[in-house]
């Protein structure tokens, strides 16, 4: 049986409403957008994990605001992922840059996420947590 593997992702919202979202160069979910984040690295608190994945993945540099939910999901090698996400604020840098797992960085209009092609289940938890509305 596999360990449960842990992770985080960012959630970073602007003041006009948009949302940041990285197309994802690597499995799982590749060549689709979801939220900045990866696995938490041997020694680091998620929280640092979050920090480090944002900058890696963006180039912005962020503050952790408040856990927002926990989802978990299937890894190709049969385990699981354990992925904590995380509201994040950032320097007020508006451009993010595509780096390290990341084919692409931008920011998303929330109303118009239903024709992104996002991660799946990405917009379902944003909705369920109250971060995005339905």
């Amino acid at each position: 049986m596999t360990a449960e593997r842990h992770a985080v992702g960012a959630i970073v919202l602007d003041g006009s409403g948009r949302i940041l979202l990285v197309r994802r160069a690597n499995a799982p979910a590749q060549g689709l957008w979801s939220i900045p984040g990866g696995r938490v690295e041997g020694g680091e608190t998620s929280e640092v994990a979050v920090i480090r994945e944002l900058r890696e993945e963006t180039g912005l540099v962020g503050v952790v605001i408040r856990e927002v939910g926990t989802i978990r999901l299937a890894a190709a090698d049969g385990g699981t992922y354990l992925v904590r996400d995380f509201l994040v604020s950032t320097d007020g840098a508006p451009d993010p840059v595509a780096g390290d797992d990341a084919a692409d960085a931008a920011w998303f209009v929330i109303d118009d996420l239903a024709q992104v092609d996002t991660s799946p289940g990405l917009v379902d938890a944003l909705v369920a947590w109250n971060v995005i509305g339905s």
